[in-house]
């Protein structure tokens, strides 16, 4: 892959030269948030921007590259789901938009991984094991995601600081850290691990840039590290999110009464997505036999798109859930995300000049051993 520019120094990792950007920073590709105007500030300001497309229609995925196109000449990424109905021609979509880089929050298969990097493009697939990065990287990814259970939406028990090192340590590819970071700090705390830079969604959806309307925003500076909770309740698989709407319903109530709120939530978001019931019937019946769920969570997954997109675009915080990495309760505001990146690089350079111990001082130098006389020096007077 071409590269796009050259760097010297701690900061300017593999990833830099693996993507083509300027700085060793990842904004995650989540979905309803990550859209085409986060993407394309996030670019603009020397990370990588990711695309969310596996929540937007073919068409819509297809608008979005556009618009990214139009507004940067730099690299940036598509998220996808490796088991969409269309992913064929998602694939086919990013070849022949010219997209460098196909992110997927579920591993693609060898045979995706093989087209993808035959056309010339970048994967990097998220892993939340050891033995998933190590599975990947047999299959020829390009580097790896690797988050910890910090982190928000999906996510495993073993936290960041533990499978980092892990990972790093089991394969040759690149890896990049996500789940607690947000500021330089832990971008220089990743790159000691032996990373090759940070992954980070939440401290992007609290930007400007995010589609995210002010007023969830504010719901989250509100939070504490201690406001969040890891729940089954959306769809059997352990998902990191705010304790509030939905969840917090969910999670504070038991038996018959949880059924009833989830029946309630689905037909109130069926109603709103305009969702066939058939539809929604036989994507919960597959999760059903797949994650072996219970009947409310079966309920429950089928919604689960129509819960985040509620809370996240529609300002429903009351019925929606809110994913969110841990490190919510660490934020206090809503830069842009050229600030935000700026920053981020500013307080690296600091932490590493902090860390770097100062150059010694110059060694006095020796004075020749004989004493000149003072007619050495001023000649006779004679």
């Amino acid at each position: 892959m071409t590269v796009l520019n050259s760097g010297t120094g701690p900061l300017h990792t593999r990833i830099c030269e693996l993507f083509g950007v300027k700085y060793p920073i990842v904004q995650t590709g989540m979905g309803y948030v990550s859209d085409a105007r986060l993407t394309a500030a996030t670019t603009t300001a020397g990370g990588l921007g990711i695309i969310a497309g596996a929540m937007l229609t073919y068409d819509e995925l297809r608008s979005a590259i556009d618009y990214v196109k139009d507004r940067t000449d730099q690299p940036f990424g598509v998220n996808l789901r490796a088991n969409q109905d269309d992913i064929d021609r998602r694939i086919k979509l990013l070849i022949q938009s010219g997209v460098k880089i196909a992110s997927f929050a579920l591993a693609p298969n060898q045979a995706q991984i093989g087209r993808l990097k035959d056309a010339g493009l970048v994967v990097v697939p998220s892993i939340g094991a050891r033995r998933h990065a190590e599975k990947v990287a047999a299959w020829g990814v390009d580097a790896v995601v690797v988050q910890g259970g910090e982190g928000g939406g999906h996510t495993g028990a073993v936290p960041t600081s533990l499978l980092l090192p892990q990972v790093v340590d089991a394969v040759d590819i690149p890896v990049i850290a996500a789940g607690g970071y947000f500021d330089g700090r832990g971008l220089v705390s990743a790159l000691a691990y032996g990373a090759d830079g940070i992954a980070m969604g939440t401290r992007f959806m609290l930007t400007s840039d995010s589609p995210v309307s002010q007023a969830v925003k504010d719901v989250y500076l509100s939070k504490s590290v201690n406001d969040t909770v890891v729940t089954l309740e959306i769809d059997g698989v352990p998902q990191r999110v705010l304790r509030a709407g939905t969840i917090d319903q969910l999670e504070s109530s038991h038996g018959p009464t949880r059924m009833l709120r989830a029946a309630r939530n689905a037909i109130a978001f069926q109603r709103l997505s305009g969702t066939p019931w058939s539809r929604l019937i036989r994507e919960g019946l597959e999760m059903r036999k797949s994650h072996e769920l219970g009947w409310r969570q079966v309920v429950m997954a089928a919604n689960a798109p129509m819960l985040y997109r509620s809370a996240l675009l529609d300002g429903r915080t009351d019925i929606g859930v809110m994913a969110t990495g841990q490190v919510v309760g660490l934020i206090d505001d809503i830069p842009s995300s050229a600030e935000l990146v700026e920053r981020i690089m500013q307080d690296a350079e600091a932490v590493l000049a902090r860390l770097t111990p100062a150059p010694a001082p110059a060694p006095e130098p020796e004075l020749d051993s004989r004493v000149l006389s003072a007619e050495n020096v001023k000649g006779t007077t004679n």
